[in-house]
């Protein structure tokens, strides 16, 4: 009886021990189906437009975007082109996401937010590179396929929650970097107070249906707060509290 209570106790605390140890060795699932059509996307579309960081040209490489897209459209998810993905919504470019994804100049361990999950390609490809991700979707129905999909994938280190981005995540705040996948027709204070000291937020910031500006705003070790244009941009507008 007493070696039992022993075994069991023993038990009770190495349970926990090894599901850490899997957390802390995460690493995506392999997809090899379409390989060939990532390898050609990242060798056409993105290193002659100067994406040279290799943990985003790996990321790329990787992840399966068209198991991220609707079906009808999956024979065209690695042209260079933005795609419906429902509600309104769409999924970036594959060039438009290497760029903002490199952007970040993220570090393997780096806690990520994503403001606009839509399909969960984007928060797939951060989480190659960092098993920390936080993906926040407004639109349910997107959000709860998208955290369904990717779980099925093996991609079980991006948290999702069905909420309003404009506020981010305090609950996991501070993050090194925060990719915003809609544009605001200003920067969310509440991103910018979440972001740390010697973080990096991209943004787009403009108005709906209209040319906007790719924004790099950084917080320096102080708490200064500096922004840079990138480029010329065209998303889907931030709905929720960014429309008041």
């Amino acid at each position: 009886m007493k070696a039992k209570f022993i075994t069991l106790f023993l038990s009770l605390f190495l349970i926990p021990l090894v599901i850490f140890s899997q957390s802390d060795n995460w690493s995506p699932q392999n997809f090899s189906e379409r390989q060939s059509d990532r390898n050609r996307m990242v060798e056409d579309q993105l290193i002659p437009r100067e994406i040279n960081d290799q943990q985003v040209l790996d990321a790329m490489r990787e992840t399966p975007r068209h198991l991220l897209v609707p079906e009808g459209n999956r024979s065209r998810a690695y042209i260079d082109s933005p795609l419906p993905i429902g509600h309104g919504q769409t999924i970036s470019q594959p060039y438009i996401v290497a760029f903002m994804t490199q952007i970040l100049d993220l570090d393997q361990g780096d806690k990520v937010l994503e403001i606009g999950t839509g399909s969960g390609y984007q928060a797939a490809v951060l989480s190659h590179i960092t098993p920390n991700v936080y993906s926040i979707e407004i639109i349910e129905a997107l959000g709860s396929r998208a955290e369904q999909d990717l779980r099925e994938m093996g991609y079980t280190n991006v948290s999702v929650k069905i909420d309003d981005g404009y506020y981010g995540w305090e609950e996991h705040a501070p993050f090194d970097a925060i990719i915003v996948t809609a544009a605001a027709g200003h920067i969310p204070s509440p991103l910018v107070q979440q972001l740390k000291p010697g973080g990096t937020i991209v943004i787009p910031i403009g108005g709906p249906y209209q040319t906007q500006t790719l924004m790099k705003v950084t917080k320096s070790e102080s708490g200064q707060i500096q922004t840079e244009s990138l480029m010329a941009v065209r998303f889907v507008p931030m709905t929720g509290e960014a429309q008041n």
